[in-house]
């Protein structure tokens, strides 16, 4: 929880730009402990004293009212102070002991670190604990050791195994630091008083992860930890009551802005004047700011060191460390931000009427920001097409009128320099990056050519990359990025994003379970028979009974990974070196000289990885996690990693999914912003991160239903003060902070 000293709450954005420009910050503390009411407590909404006002002529910031301190509303799971709560925890590579604190007594656990896994099981009294009456679990943590670690809670139901009946969390704990840790039970502060069931969301009121009631153990553990850790633990417990609703008030929950209805927060839109005075407010503020002391025109360090300047971005090793240097001969470290777009605030309105309050009529001025969509998951995957509605960019239509895509560019690029920013990164709209102000990243799939129909499938699934159309879909995918090749102003190109790869042996395997049309699978068999000469050499190395090879290209079954690993590693290697090979090779024709940043791994295995170093100039990774600071390659592989995707998220700006990685509040999520970004500064491997996205997701979900509170602005285009100041206290120092590194 953040100490509020002195702080106060902002009536518009004139106060939240100017509030991010001196990067004022909270301080970071042990949490403190009130009395709330349900809503107060959760969020700051509509009987809370923060609720936005807004003066016509009179735009100033409003100081928070004083509160008394009285004991929150919780109920105490484990205090640690008799020895009879000791036989309730399991211990797995840690050692505990019960030892007396400044208030009472709290668990201290010592690490290993010669397990991936340490940790520990809280059990209950009886067969559950029940958490209904709250949204979430929470304990404090207090790392008394050297070094920072990693810590996951895990809340589980009966049949919990980490992915389905359970509940986890991660947060970054450095040395020193108290901090609580919680995960919640509910997925939104708001429960009904029945049933009342909402499509099309990840998360929504009345939504929960788990059953509350029926928690039978809580995990704690440390994620492969690479040195012995000691920390302290007290007071886990419940808190957090949630607020019960009456689900026949409850529809609409949406307003004409796209906004949820039953609620306050700072910065909520009410008017379209009020969007007229945060935009007005704005510009002033930008047109005042040049944005970092530190960056060159590019966003470059004009002060460090000087190579030759060069007609690209290129990446060079010094002391260690790994930088891009920019065309101006600049080092360079790359701090930017996904989707900075006006295509992601569409939500779904078809079969879902009656969750909106006046939507326009489709002949009205607003009626051209509805859309057919054919891309769904989950609610809308069997209702394709289906209809949307952008409230986002009907808000900018709001906001700046017939020129609103025009305006939308320019304050961008403004936007992010103020914000001490240089990358516009993927999924940014051309009609942004190609006005060549801010460097950016050029993306492209490799699509529309076979699948390896054996594949284990994600969200994605894998192309066969033996097939010769695969070079083919190479070549067009280049061919999307026409104006980014020979221009200086991209950094590169991603290709492709988050395949799944399976562990080393996967691509091998899903090979050998294709048709035996497949042409990977030909290729396989036939080096196969160049190998082993005959089937029944085969079959006595790998443990099989085929009776030809005819019969092994017909067949669909895998044989035994232990046996046939040799030959299964050969493969999966030379897939993925022929997959990184390709791309390789033809941008190498289409864009000499430009960056190749790689597939923007989320899942991977050492074999993916090894062919990714091989082949990428920058290897790329999605990491949603609260630190990089172990982020790597490989033993034996050197080249400069790049974060493409990373967030935080809240449920104190009116969403209902506060990520899977999320803040307890708007500080919070500026501080959880602040510590990622120095773990990679400090990471001699990274060379930038990128923030997914700009904007938050719409409040009912997008189309696979995510609805997550992840932007540096809202949907209606106001942006997040406390983020933003993190970033702008990152982007005035980071230069100076990466140059320190050893």
């Amino acid at each position: 929880m953040i100490r509020h000293s002195g702080s106060r709450t902002f009536a518009n954005p004139a106060n939240v730009f100017r509030l991010a420009a001196a990067s004022r910050r909270s301080s970071y503390a042990p949490p403190i402990r009130t009395k709330s009411t349900p809503v107060a407590a959760a969020l700051t909404f509509s009987r809370s004293p923060y609720c936005v006002a807004i003066v016509l002529g009179m735009l100033f910031a409003l100081p928070a009212p004083a509160h008394a301190s009285e004991p929150e509303s919780q109920e105490i799971l484990f205090d640690f102070e008799d020895d009879a709560s000791m036989s309730r925890i399991e211990s797995r590579g840690i050692e505990i002991s019960r030892v007396d604190g400044a208030s009472g007594s709290r668990l201290l656990l010592h690490s290993r670190h010669d397990l991936d896994w340490p940790g520990i099981t809280l059990k209950p009294q009886s067969s559950f604990w029940n958490g209904a009456p709250y949204q979430r679990l929470a304990l404090d943590v207090q790392n008394t050791g050297e070094h920072a670690f990693e810590l996951g809670l895990r809340i589980d139901n009966p049949g919990g195994d980490g992915q389905s009946n359970s509940v986890t969390k991660m947060t970054f704990v450095k040395p020193g630091d108290s901090v609580t840790v919680s995960a919640n039970l509910s997925d939104t502060p708001w429960q009904f008083s029945s049933p009342l069931k909402l499509e099309g969301m990840h998360a929504a009121p009345g939504q929960q992860s788990i059953d509350p009631a029926k928690i039978n153990e809580v995990i704690l553990f440390l994620r492969t930890p690479s040195e012995d850790h000691e920390f302290a633990i007290d007071n886990v417990r419940f808190e957090q009551p949630v607020e019960v609703l009456d689900p026949e008030t409850f529809l609409p929950f949406i307003d004409e802005y796209g906004q949820f209805i039953h609620g306050d927060w700072p910065g909520k839109i009410h008017s379209d004047e009020q969007l007229h005075q945060y935009r007005d407010q704005e510009a002033n503020v930008l047109a005042e700011s040049t944005g970092p002391t530190s960056f060159n025109r590019f966003g470059g360090w004009k002060d460090g060191p000087q190579r030759d300047p060069a007609k690209f971005f290129r990446v060079e090793k010094h002391d260690g460390v790994w930088w891009l240097i920019d065309p101006d001969g600049c080092r360079f470290w790359s701090h930017g931000i996904d989707s900075v777009s006006t295509r992601f605030g569409g939500t779904g309105t078809q079969h879902r009427e009656t969750y909106f309050r006046n939507l326009p009529s489709k002949d009205s001025p607003l009626g051209q920001f509805y859309f057919q969509s054919t891309w769904a998951f989950g609610f809308y995957a069997n209702r394709i097409p289906f209809e949307m509605y952008n409230f986002y960019a009907a808000n900018l239509f709001r906001k700046y009128g017939e020129n609103w895509k025009s305006e939308f560019a320019q304050t961008a690029h403004r936007r992010l320099r103020h914000w001490g920013m240089n990358t516009l990164a993927s999924w940014s709209d051309p009609d942004v990056y190609l006005h060549r102000k801010t460097p950016y990243v050029a993306f492209f799939r490799a699509e529309n050519c076979p699948t390896l129909q054996g594949a284990e499938k994600r969200w994605t699934t894998f192309v066969d990359v033996f097939d010769p159309q695969f070079r083919t879909a190479v070549i067009e995918g280049i061919e999307t990025c026409q104006e980014s090749l020979g221009d200086p102003w991209c950094i590169g190109f991603y290709v492709d994003n988050e395949l799944y790869w399976g562990n080393n042996e996967s691509l091998a395997l899903w090979t050998l379970a294709c048709p035996p049309e497949q042409a990977a699978k030909k290729v396989f068999i036939e080096q196969l028979r160049n190998k082993y000469k005959t089937v029944e050499e085969l079959n006595a190395s790998w443990g099989t009974e085929h009776d030809s090879w005819d019969a092994l290209a017909a067949a669909t079954q895998t044989p035994n990974v232990e046996n046939a690993s040799e030959d299964l590693l050969a493969f999966s290697k030379q897939f993925a070196e022929t997959y990184f090979g390709t791309v390789k090779g033809e941008l190498a024709k289409a864009a000499p000289g430009q960056l190749y940043l790689g597939c923007r791994f989320i899942w991977y295995s050492d074999v993916a990885l090894r062919a990714a170093s091989k082949f990428c100039d920058v290897v790329s990774f999605n990491q949603y996690r609260y630190s990089v600071a172990d982020l790597q390659l490989p033993e034996g592989e050197d080249k400069p990693i790049i974060v493409g995707e990373f967030h935080f998220g809240a449920l104190d700006r009116g969403l209902f999914h506060p990520t899977k990685v999320p803040a307890k509040n708007q500080e919070h999520r500026a501080e959880c912003y602040k510590n990622f970004l120095n773990t990679a500064l400090k990471n001699p491997r990274v060379v930038g991160t990128h923030w997914f996205q700009y904007t938050s997701e719409p409040t009912a979900g997008r189309g696979d239903g995510e609805n997550y509170q992840v932007g540096f602005v809202d949907n209606c285009d106001t942006p997040y003060p406390e983020t933003i100041a993190a970033a702008q206290e990152i982007g005035a120092n980071m230069y100076q902070l990466r140059s320190n590194n050893p």
